[in-house]
């Protein structure tokens, strides 16, 4: 009797401790960050929106229905984005130090595992070094989730995006991973981002400003020159950009519509950004950063990044100041 009472609480306790198959659960333990928060996302699952992950004496605890693999992105206080491949009823533990998140460890499953060990790999390679190892693990994992997270990070959401290296490695990765759907949204961003290339004209879209106005791509359209930036408050280059452009509006240095996408998670950290530099612009901010609708409308794959559109057709993306001055005042800049 003993026994079966003994094996009855050691089932109780196996249970409480463990996650149902409809849920994936974190653990984790950071050194150097007594308190703050965290955001989590997923780029490829139902739970599209933000969450936050609360810190209490550097531990940390988050649980998420989870009915099939998918990928959590857990954005830190210095805005760094680190992922976790979550799996229905799996849980997995992360340590590490906040000085240094580049060395954060994350186990207890085969996905994670990789990744930590990718990580490792890359952690004092120079980008060129980076893209190129990452697309030799495509190669050779081909049926890893991690890949997936990879062609997003270095081929598609990157300074110098490379879509046809991008497109052939989902093509290689849909033929071992034939039920993973993230993959078919990520081959219908390539197609977006080819659908707003240069010379193409605005993909339709409609968004709310922060004051509540409504913009269109007819709206942006019907103006001769407009450019669309995208920034958010943790980018000083962005913010910079933004502020000479509103500068050159202010000053008559050039005529054209100024709208900005703001990446921020947080509304408020949003509008407070724009008061204090006192931008003269239309503001989209829907709190979803990288995974705002629009964002990923007009093909936009880093902070900062921007369009120039003339008359209706994208005539230049992706340009610093110096060459975003050439296109709004030609024949003014030397």
């Amino acid at each position: 009797m003993r026994k079966l009472i003994y094996l009855f609480l050691l089932t109780l306790v196996m249970v409480s401790c463990s996650t149902d198959d409809s849920h994936f659960k974190i653990d984790g333990r950071l050194l150097h960050l007594n308190q703050g928060e965290f955001y989590v996302y997923t780029p490829d699952g139902d739970n599209g929106k933000l969450d936050t992950i609360k810190v209490e004496a550097g531990r940390f605890s988050y649980e998420v229905p989870c009915r099939r693999p998918m990928t959590l992105m857990i954005i830190f206080p210095n805005f760094t984005e680190q992922p976790v491949f979550a799996e229905p009823g799996k849980t997995v533990e992360i340590r590490g130090s906040a000085s240094n998140l580049k060395e954060m460890e994350v186990k207890g499953t085969d996905d994670n595992k990789l990744m930590n060990s990718f990580r490792e790999q890359v952690a004092s390679a120079s980008p060129p070094e980076a893209r190129k190892y990452a697309r030799q693990f495509i190669l050779d994992h081909p049926a890893s989730m991690v890949g997936s997270y990879l062609v997003r990070r270095y081929f598609i959401q990157s300074q110098s995006p490379d879509l046809a290296v991008a497109d052939s490695l989902i093509t290689l990765m849909l033929k071992h991973q034939t039920k993973y759907g993230y993959l078919r949204q990520l081959q219908r961003q390539i197609k977006g981002r080819g659908s707003s290339k240069t010379g193409m004209a605005v993909p339709a879209f409609s968004a709310k400003t922060i004051d509540g106005k409504t913009i269109t791509a007819a709206s942006l359209s019907a103006t001769p020159t407009a450019v669309v930036c995208a920034w958010a408050s943790w980018s000083y280059e962005s913010i910079n950009v933004l502020r000479q452009l509103s500068l050159m509006k202010k000053n008559g240095e050039a005529d054209f519509t100024l709208v900005s996408i703001c990446a921020d998670a947080s509304i408020d950290d949003c509008r407070r950004t724009v008061t204090n530099n006192m931008f003269d612009c239309d503001v989209v901010c829907d709190g979803e950063m990288l995974n705002s609708r629009l964002f990923r409308t007009l093909a936009f794959s880093y902070i900062p990044d921007n369009i120039v559109v003339k008359n209706g057709r994208v005539v230049a993306r992706n340009l610093n100041m110096e060459e975003l001055k050439k296109q709004l005042t030609p024949g003014k800049t030397q």
